[in-house]
């Protein structure tokens, strides 16, 4: 195994092998790691998969055909459901979390969510079980690549196919949320894209029904999801975390697509998150030119600090969406954002009123009437649309 993942040469293992014969008792990983042709964490993850093909084997009604990808909290592998004649996808989790009650319960969690969500635009779930000491969650197997796959190939996606792929995962996220559920932790490794261009919201390991208060209670205080992707409330650890913290996930990861790089950077974990908290982002069509100046405000809306000045709801989002792929201006970004101009222009760089700066022209203070009046109109005015806008989005 250990030549086959190119970790060590043919020359190199046999030599090893040769050294331990002074020791019989040490195992071979301890002695490739004494030798030092492989890494503690290389040893450990080699343990890892050695553990979940030992366990895989054992799992009945699957035929195990490969490794498909491992990570620190579990393996997937491609298998095939004998009763079925279907390709699936199993993930299996490590025996060495079969002592952590709460993470044995959230990935027990994870597929009683998904078996609820019945989306074409999410992975279906098939069983969550044991087999012996082993902990598995079978799921469909999506032949494809994960948005972050297409990002790291350095390929940044166009303005049409990043609509299509945000329009399907808006599709998803519409069902999760009809259905009482959020998912928190949209990011581009968790979106899945099959070769025929159909897209699929992988990964409800943070899934949460929203009529959970309990679980929301317990996880009050706390920040869970991807630092690069988090909403504001979410890092704040809210209690009333609803679907905007989606829509803002969603809208970092389309800022990513069509950009080539995420919102906010940072030293840490720590820093990208205080930036989601305070900075502005950087406009994408700015980053990206060649994108539209619609989309670019879809993107800002739907990344807006506050949820409330956020979409309301995947439909409005998906609107949206349709009209510049169609080459018109969004409805609901632009009024946010033709609002938020009209404010910004009654304001001069020192945050005091414009009017102002109006000057008394002579004694007769005509002049200073008619700015006082036209102050007066346009406060009248801008008031009326804020009340209109604020109206529409309660």
């Amino acid at each position: 195994m250990v030549v086959e993942r190119g970790l060590v040469s043919p020359d190199e293992l046999e030599r090893v092998r040769n050294d331990r014969e002074d020791d019989p008792g040490e195992s071979l990983a301890d002695a490739l790691l004494r030798s030092g042709f492989m890494t503690t964490t290389q040893v450990d993850r080699l343990r890892t998969e050695i553990e979940s093909e030992k366990s895989t084997a054992r799992i009945p009604g699957y035929k195990i055909i490969r490794k498909l990808g491992a990570g620190a909290m579990a393996t997937v592998f491609l298998a095939k459901q004998l009763s079925l004649d279907r390709l699936v996808a199993i993930k299996v989790l490590p025996r060495r979390y079969n002592d952590n009650a709460d993470f044995i319960a959230r990935f027990y969690k994870e597929g009683r969510a998904a078996a609820k969500l019945n989306d074409p635009n999410i992975v279906a779930a098939y069983d969550v079980a044991q087999s012996g000491e082993h902990h598995f969650f079978v799921m469909e197997f999506v032949d494809g690549e994960t948005v972050f796959d297409r990002i790291s190939a350095n390929k940044r996606f166009e303005e049409l196919e990043a609509i299509s792929v945000t329009r399907q995962v808006g599709s998803a996220l519409q069902h999760a949320h009809a259905r009482g559920f959020i998912h928190r932790d949209i990011k581009p490794k968790n979106i899945m894209m099959t070769k025929s261009g159909d897209v699929k919201l992988a990964d409800l390991g943070l899934a949460r029904a929203l009529s959970d208060k309990e679980a929301a209670e317990a996880e009050a205080g706390k920040a869970y999801g991807t630092p690069f992707y988090i909403s504001p409330e979410q890092i704040r650890g809210k209690v009333d975390i609803g679907p905007q913290a989606d829509i803002y996930g969603l809208g970092a990861t389309l800022y990513h697509m069509v950009t080539g790089r995420v919102p906010f950077h940072g030293k840490n974990p720590s820093e990208v998150m205080h930036r989601h908290l305070k900075d502005e982002i950087i406009p994408p069509d700015q980053v990206n030119p060649s994108i539209s100046s619609g989309l670019a405000q879809i993107i800002e809306l739907m990344m807006a600090k506050d949820p409330r000045d956020r979409y309301r709801n995947a439909e409005e989002l998906l609107e949206d969406l349709d009209e510049v792929e169609a080459g018109r201006p969004p409805r609901h970004a632009r009024s946010a954002m033709d609002i938020a101009s009209v404010v910004s222009s009654m304001s001069t760089e020192d945050g005091e009123s414009s009017v102002t700066t109006l000057q008394r022209d002579g004694d007769d203070g005509r002049a200073l009437n008619l700015a006082m009046i036209a102050a007066l109109v346009l406060s009248v005015i801008v008031n009326l649309a804020l009340l209109a806008y604020v109206a529409s989005r309660t």
